[in-house]
């Protein structure tokens, strides 16, 4: 975007891995919040892709990724069941064995009784060589990252324990701000003002959500900047314009 500088912005792109979330068996509640949390973090999440359980997909979409964005994240497929491919095809994406990690079973052997952690739970075990593992405090199998690509399970609850787990050792740009201006009147109305204003000031994103209660039409505007200053004037401006429209 124009005015911003490279070092302001960290981007992101969030791989959701599974037949699942594709046939609609399973409703997807990871991306809302990664796009959330990242957004708190100062991290732009720019593309948000959702593949089925096949080999090539997933490491074809993990290497289109990880050279586009400073970070990939990835959800789903590290389970114990033979359909869980997502560490072999990493592995595969990154051109590196896929290996029983020894640090990921002494981590596994701690939760589970003696005897416990079967074949089946070993291939939760299974991680990329040179790759470095992810705490997950919930059910201890671990994720892992190898390069800029983070690979985390997909089950919610763990997966945010992942999240809060790397948080520490992402780098951040600056933090979105934002400011929102409500409009008692269709966006159609006030669209063109908007774009002005969007002109006049690059440094921002503008947008504007209609809603409807009633037969009414309303609008929510959205002001967005990284730059305080700049957020400021444009949100005055856009109050400014509204306060006019509405006579």
């Amino acid at each position: 975007m124009t005015g911003r500088k490279a070092v302001d912005v960290v981007t992101a792109a969030f791989l959701v891995i599974g037949d699942e979330i594709l046939s609609g068996r399973t409703k997807d509640k990871n991306i809302g919040f990664v796009a959330r949390y990242l957004t708190s973090l100062g991290i732009d999440l720019k593309e948000v892709r959702v593949v089925q359980d096949e080999r090539a997909e997933i490491a074809d979409a993990v290497n289109a990724l990880r050279v586009r964005y400073d970070y990939v994240f990835t959800s789903g497929g590290i389970g114990p069941t033979h359909d869980d491919i997502t560490a072999e095809s990493v592995a595969e994406a990154f051109g590196v064995p896929l290996l029983l990690d020894p640090r990921a079973i002494a981590v596994m052997e701690t939760h589970y009784a003696p005897g416990q952690l079967t074949p089946a739970r070993q291939r939760m075990a299974r991680i990329p060589e040179g790759a470095d593992l992810i705490e997950n405090r919930v059910s201890k199998a671990p994720g892992f990252r190898i390069g800029n690509v983070h690979v985390m399970a997909g089950i919610p609850a763990i997966m945010q324990a992942m999240m809060d787990a790397i948080a520490p050792t992402l780098k951040t740009g600056r933090k979105m701000l934002s400011e929102t201006v409500d409009a008692d009147m269709p966006e159609s109305r006030i669209a063109e003002r908007l774009s002005a204003i969007q002109d006049a000031y690059p440094e921002t994103l503008i947008g504007s959500y209609p809603k409807a209660s009633d037969g009414k039409f309303t609008t929510q505007i959205v002001i967005r900047s990284r730059d305080e200053a700049i957020l400021k004037a444009a949100t005055g401006d856009v109050a400014k314009a509204v306060a006019e429209l509405t006579g």
